[in-house]
């Protein structure tokens, strides 16, 4: 018998274990450890559930609502995805135009399964979040990337995606606000992507997981332009806006025969998500929704001392993040000064000698920055930035 890993599928090597997970999980390690660990690797809100979403999970649970459910979701869920959508934006959706899937990875996933052809091209700007190169890589796809640039904030604008479509593009990923930098396209620029897009042919996947986490302008979604549900896709998650990372409920909002093939993949790897799941997603697209607002300003509070404890750093340069948790800084100078090889080794020798976990930029295809998540106390940034900084100026 050959050993083991001889005998893996093939297809598995064309992805890479998730560098926030990694981090994550070193990072925990440490912590088992005794190590005092500044941990801003994770992308997940540090607030609880709102009580009203958990006290729907404990209704269902009174009720014994735990059985298996439809595959693609509750009738129920469907419908309060899309009356929500309709509410926040202006959109027109039937609940047969959508999927509830375990998270806004999974929809994008089965997105990607469903969709893409050994040899179809998938456009995707940098930096770009470290799922999207994976997922078209499993399917068979070829990602074509597009540079943006970090003196405009990282904002992706037809013009730069406009070269890159090709007679083989399937799709182009847009993640507004961005996960790692922040960056929000504007709604104008957004607007020309989508002609640009739409009379070409091509499908324009909408990554909605931070949309309503911007600092200076109104949440929108392009799936609400005239004639936008024959080619956009929304990959939308409850994970960020609520709070509900563990509880893993994400949707789609996609044309009906994509929801039916995204349905028969669904329905043979995950089948549904969990039953209280969604009980409790019902309550958080129909009940208040306050907290969203009280998250929103407290990042705002976050990013802003994050900003200004970054500009004392020498030779550190960071973009204004305009969306999402996240700071990504530009640690070249430091790199240069200090000799550390790229930003893995940065982090790695970072988290081992300064006891600070972030994700190294190289996860998002630029290898000259770092990701911090600030979704954490103000006390935790303090220490955490202060220890950065230590580090920098240690090896400049």
């Amino acid at each position: 018998m050959q050993a083991a890993s001889s005998q893996i599928a093939e297809r598995i090597s064309s992805i890479s274990v998730s560098s926030t997970m990694k981090v994550s999980a070193e990072a925990e390690r440490l912590r088992s450890e005794g190590v005092d660990v500044v941990d801003f690797g994770a992308g997940e809100p540090d607030f609880p559930t709102p009580d009203n979403i958990k006290n729907a999970a404990i209704r269902a649970l009174d009720q014994n609502f735990t059985k298996y459910t439809a595959a693609g979701g509750t009738a129920e869920l469907k419908k309060a995805v899309v009356e929500r959508h309709k509410l926040d934006f202006g959109t027109d959706y039937k609940p047969n135009e959508c999927l509830i899937t375990v998270g806004g990875k999974h929809v994008i996933f089965n997105l990607m399964q469903a969709l893409v052809n050994p040899g179809d091209e998938v456009v995707i700007p940098v930096p770009y979040w470290v799922t999207y190169k994976d997922v078209v890589n499993y399917a068979g796809g070829k990602c074509v990337f597009v540079e943006t640039e970090e003196a405009q904030g990282f904002e992706l604008t037809a013009a730069m995606l406009e070269p890159h479509l090709t007679a083989r593009t399937k799709l182009v990923i847009v993640n507004s606000p961005s996960n790692p930098s922040g960056a929000v396209v504007s709604r104008e620029e957004f607007e020309k992507i989508f002609h640009l897009t739409h009379s070409k042919g091509i499908y324009l996947m909408t990554d909605e997981c931070y949309c309503k986490f911007l600092y200076d302008s109104e949440p929108f979604s392009i799936a609400s332009m005239p004639g936008a549900k024959e080619s956009v896709l929304v990959a939308g998650s409850l994970s960020k806006t609520y709070a509900m990372t563990g509880w893993r409920i994400g949707f789609g909002l996609v044309p009906a025969p994509i929801v039916g093939a995204m349905t028969k993949l669904q329905s043979h790897s995950t089948s549904n998500p969990t039953s209280i799941s969604q009980k409790a997603a019902v309550e958080a697209l129909r009940g208040p929704q306050e907290s969203v607002g009280l998250m929103l300003a407290e990042y705002r509070k976050r990013r802003d001392f994050v900003l200004g404890k970054l500009s004392q750093i020498p030779g550190v340069r960071c973009a204004v993040p305009q969306g999402a948790f996240y700071v990504y800084p530009n640690i070249s100078v430091a790199l240069g000064k200090s000799g550390i090889a790229g930003s893995l080794q940065f982090s790695e020798r970072l988290l081992s000698e300064a006891s600070v976990a972030v994700v190294p930029g190289e996860a998002f295809g630029t290898d000259e920055h770092i990701r911090i998540s600030y979704a954490t106390s103000l006390a935790e940034l303090d220490r955490g930035i202060d220890r950065i900084h230590q580090f920098i100026v240690k090896y400049s």
